[in-house]
C-alpha cells in the first residue's frame, strides 16, 4: 500500500456537477485543484451510474429565459453538440473532457475521502483511499470545497450543519412542519426498459415486491412508453438516515423496482410482451442528508420574494419540490410544487461555513432551510452553485481573504471576476474598471430598430387569453396584430411583470378595447402605450374573443415569448405545479409589428447585462438578406493597449436543453449562435489587422487571447455566418489591457 501526499491551492471533494464547475472555475482562476471523487466517473447523480435528468432554473420550460450559462451552459450546449441523442455514456465523456481541458485539475477517481484533519476551526487536510490502486493519498490545501452532496468532509471538520425539517417557527415559512423532525426527501433507483422485437421472458427475483399489495399501481403513473426520471417517484428512505440506511433503502428500491417491472411484464394489463430490462440503477440517487450553516440561510421567503442580495453568485427557478418523507409507500402524491414568480438570487454567504475558516460548500449541502433546499438541490442550480464556490475560493485566496472578508468586505472583487468569466449570475451589470470596451462607443452596420414578424404561418382562434412578452426599451406607443375577424372588438391590457426577471402579468398598466374589421388577415393596430422607468418586458394579454384568429409566424423576435391561460376547472392536467399561464409557440412567435425600440442597439454589448433580464440585452442585425455580413465596431478616443478580447454570443436561454432522454432538441447547435466571424483590430487610420477568424462555432463565450499586446483605437466584429439564425446577434463584447 502507498501513501501519497498531494499539494494543491484547492482540494475540491466531489465530482457532481457542483465539484466539477468548482473545479473548472477555480483552475479558470489560476489556482491548483485536487478533484477528487469516490466514484468511477463524474457527473454525480446527473452519470450513467444513476441518470438523473439535469434539471434546474428552467423548470422544464415553466420559468422564461432561464437556462443555466457559465461553466454550467457550456456543458449543456457542449452535450447538445455531441449528444443530441442523450446517450449518458457520452454525457460522462462530455464531463470528463472538460475537467481534462483544464491543465491546472489533477482528477482522482476512485477515491473516498475518509478522514479529515482540522484544529481551531480550519481543516488542514483530508484523506482518501483509492480502490483498485491500493492508494492512501492525504490531500493538502489552504482551502477545502465540499460538495460530496452529504457532506461528509464538513461534518467531519466540525462545521456546523443540520437535517431534516426545521419547525414552522424557525423561519416563518408556511410548507415547514409545526413540529422539526428528522425526515428527508427519499432516494431513488431508475430503470430504462426496450423494445426487443420479439417475445421475452421476465421472472422476478424472490425479493422483489408485490405492487399490487400496495397502492403503488393507483398512485403513481405507470406506462410502457416512460423510462428513466419519469419514475422518480420510485422513492424511498425520507423517513430513515439516508446514509446510516444507504444499502437497506438501495435493497427495497431494487424490490420495488422489479415488483414494478413485474407488474408491467406479468400481470396482463401492458402491451409489454417484447418489452425487456436494458438497465437498472445500481446507487440510489440522494436527494438530501446535511444542509451547513453558513453567514446566512436561504428560506422560502427568500425563494418566493426573490430577494435581491447584493452579494448574488447564482440563480434557481426550479419549483419548492418536496415530496412525502414515506416515498413511494405514501398516502400522498408524489411531490408538491410552489414555483415563484421567475429566477430568484443565492447570495455567496450561503456558500461556505459559518465556523470553519476555509470550508466552502455547494450543491444540496448549502446554507439553506429544508423548504428552500427543496429548489436549489437540482443538479444546473447545483452546478452554478459549485461555480461560485470555486471562483469566490480561488479569488479569496489570491488576496489572502477568508470567504466571510469576501463576503462582507471585497465582495466587488468576485463580481467583477464572475462577470468576467460570464459566469451565470442574474441582474448583475458589467461595470468592471479592467473591461476597457467600457470606454468605447459602438457603432453597427445595422440595428434591427422596428421588429416585425408579417408572414404568416397559420393562425391561433382566441379560445383562451394568449399573453405575449415583449421587450420595451424606452417606450411603447402601440403595436399592431395580424388578425382574422368575423367584426367585433378586442380587449387587450398591458402589464408589467415589475421584476425584470419575471415574465408573468403583475401590474395593470395600461389596456384598451379595439374594433376589428371583418375579414382574413388584416392588420389592427393596438393603442398601448407605456414608458417605464427603465428598460423592461411588457407582459400583453389578448382577451378571450369568439370568432377571432390571430396568425402566427414561424419565428420570433429576440426577448419575445408566448403564452396561452391554463384554465384550471377546464385542463385536466391542472395541478399545483403549473402556473396560470403557459408557454405556447417556442419557437414561433405572433404576427406583429412593433414601433421603433432601442432593445437591439449596439451599445447593449458593452457594460449592461449579459443575459435576459429587464429585455433581451443583445443586438440583433437586420435580416441577412439585407445585410449579409453584419457588423459592430468599437472606437475609443484614445488608443488601448488589448491583450484580450472576450466575446458573448446569443445562445437562447429560452431553449431548454436538458442531459438523457426528456425531449428532443431539433438542432445540434443553438441557431442564434454565429457560427463564424472576424475579429480585427486597428491603430487609428493604420490598416485593420485580423486577430481572430472563428469557424465552426457552438459556443457561447470565446475568450481570444492576443499573442502580443496590441495597441487599438478600433476593434471590429464581422459574421460570416450564424448556425440557421435569420439575424447575427451579440450579447457582449469585452477587452482587456495586460495586467500591471
Amino acid at each position: 500500500m502507498q501513501q501519497l501526499e498531494v499539494q494543491s491551492d484547492l482540494t475540491i471533494v466531489g465530482g457532481g456537477l457542483a465539484g466539477i464547475c468548482a473545479a473548472i472555475g477555480a483552475a479558470r482562476q489560476g489556482s491548483t485543484v485536487a478533484l477528487v471523487q469516490n466514484r468511477p466517473v463524474l457527473g454525480g447523480n446527473s452519470s450513467s451510474e444513476v441518470r438523473v435528468w439535469v434539471c434546474g432554473a428552467t423548470a422544464h420550460g415553466v420559468q422564461s429565459f432561464a437556462r443555466e450559462t457559465g461553466i454550467m451552459g457550456e456543458l449543456f450546449v457542449e452535450n447538445q453538440f455531441r449528444n443530441p441523442l442523450g446517450n449518458p455514456y457520452y454525457w460522462d465523456l462530455v464531463l470528463l473532457e472538460a475537467v481534462r481541458a483544464e491543465p491546472r485539475i489533477t482528477l482522482y477517481l476512485n477515491t473516498d475521502v475518509r478522514s479529515v484533519e482540522a484544529a481551531d476551526g480550519e481543516i488542514r487536510s483530508v484523506t482518501g483511499w483509492q480502490m483498485g490502486s491500493e492508494k492512501e493519498i492525504r490531500f493538502v490545501s489552504p482551502v477545502f470545497v465540499d460538495c460530496s452532496g452529504d457532506g461528509l468532509v464538513g461534518m467531519l471538520s466540525g462545521a456546523e450543519f443540520r437535517t431534516g425539517r426545521e419547525p414552522r417557527s424557525q423561519y416563518d415559512e408556511s410548507w415547514a412542519p409545526d413540529v422539526p423532525d428528522s425526515n428527508t426527501l427519499g432516494s431513488t433507483i431508475l430503470f430504462y426498459s426496450k423494445d426487443a422485437g420479439e417475445p421475452v421472458r421476465f421472472v422476478p427475483p424472490s425479493f422483489a415486491r408485490d405492487v399490487t399489495e400496495t397502492a403503488i399501481p393507483e398512485r403513481r403513473v405507470i406506462r410502457t412508453d416512460l423510462n428513466g426520471c419519469a419514475f422518480w417517484w420510485i422513492e424511498w428512505g425520507g423517513e430513515l438516515d439516508v446514509v446510516d440506511d444507504n444499502e437497506a433503502i438501495r435493497d427495497e428500491l431494487q424490490a420495488v423496482v422489479y415488483g414494478i417491472w413485474d407488474h408491467i411484464k406479468n400481470s396482463g394489463r401492458f402491451d409489454a410482451d417484447n418489452l425487456t430490462l436494458e438497465w437498472i440503477g445500481s446507487v440510489p440517487g440522494k436527494r438530501e442528508y446535511r444542509r451547513f450553516l453558513g453567514d446566512h440561510v436561504l428560506t422560502q421567503h427568500d425563494v418566493l420574494g426573490q430577494t435581491d442580495f447584493d452579494d448574488r453568485v447564482a440563480f434557481g427557478g426550479w419549483s419548492i419540490d418536496l415530496h412525502p418523507p414515506g416515498g413511494v409507500y405514501a398516502a400522498e402524491r408524489g411531490s408538491k410544487h410552489w414555483h415563484p414568480d421567475g429566477n430568484y438570487h443565492i447570495p455567496l454567504r450561503s456558500l461556505y461555513s459559518r465556523n470553519v475558516r476555509n470550508l466552502w460548500m455547494a450543491g444540496r449541502n448549502i446554507s439553506a432551510s429544508h423548504v428552500a433546499f427543496g429548489t436549489t438541490r437540482v443538479m444546473a442550480t447545483c452546478a452554478l452553485l459549485g461555480e461560485a464556490a470555486g471562483v469566490g475560493a480561488a479569488v479569496a485566496l489570491r488576496n489572502g481573504l477568508t470567504p466571510r472578508e469576501l463576503a462582507h468586505d471585497r465582495f466587488g472583487l468576485l463580481k467583477h471576476t464572475l462577470t468576467r468569466a460570464d459566469a451565470s449570475v442574474l441582474g448583475v451589470v458589467d461595470d468592471d474598471p479592467e473591461n476597457v470596451a467600457l470606454a468605447a462607443t459602438v457603432t453597427a452596420s445595422s440595428t434591427l430598430t422596428r421588429p416585425a414578424l408579417e408572414v404568416s404561418s397559420g393562425t391561433l382562434p382566441l379560445t383562451t387569453d394568449l399573453g405575449m412578452v415583449i421587450p420595451v426599451d424606452p417606450a411603447l406607443d402601440g403595436f399592431e396584430l395580424l388578425v382574422d375577424s368575423a367584426g367585433g372588438s378586442l380587449t387587450v391590457e398591458l402589464h408589467d411583470p415589475v421584476k425584470a426577471q419575471n415574465y408573468l402579468p403583475a401590474k395593470l398598466v395600461d389596456s384598451c378595447t379595439v374594433d376589428l374589421p371583418a375579414g382574413e388577415k388584416r392588420w389592427i393596430q393596438v393603442p398601448l402605450a407605456w414608458r417605464p422607468a427603465a428598460p423592461s418586458n411588457a407582459f400583453v394579454v389578448l382577451r378571450s374573443t369568439p370568432d377571432v384568429s390571430v396568425h402566427t409566424a414561424a419565428t420570433r423576435l429576440p426577448g419575445t415569448v408566448h403564452f396561452a391561460h391554463r384554465d384550471p376547472a377546464a385542463d385536466e392536467q391542472w395541478t399545483e405545479q403549473f402556473r396560470a399561464w403557459k408557454h405556447i409557440l417556442p419557437r414561433g412567435g405572433l404576427c406583429i409589428r412593433l414601433g421603433e425600440t432601442a432593445a437591439y442597439a449596439p451599445d447593449k454589448v458593452i457594460g449592461g447585462y449579459s443575459r435576459p433580464y429587464g429585455g433581451p440585452n443583445l443586438w440583433s442585425s437586420e435580416d441577412l438578406a439585407w445585410d449579409s455580413e453584419p457588423w459592430l465596431e468599437l472606437t475609443w478616443p484614445e488608443p488601448v493597449e488589448l491583450s484580450e478580447i472576450v466575446v458573448v454570443l446569443d445562445a437562447d436561454v429560452q431553449e431548454d436543453l436538458i442531459n438523457l432522454h426528456h425531449h428532443r432538441t431539433p438542432f445540434e447547435t443553438l441557431p442564434t449562435l454565429l457560427a463564424a466571424y472576424d475579429l480585427e483590430v486597428r491603430d487609428g487610420d493604420g490598416p485593420w489587422q485580423l486577430v481572430a477568424a472563428v469557424t465552426d462555432n457552438h459556443h457561447r463565450t470565446q475568450h481570444h487571447h492576443l499573442h502580443t499586446a496590441t495597441q487599438a483605437t478600433q476593434l471590429r466584429l464581422t459574421t460570416r455566418q450564424t448556425n440557421g439564425a435569420q439575424r447575427a446577434h451579440v450579447v457582449s463584447i469585452r477587452a482587456y489591457s495586460p495586467p500591471q
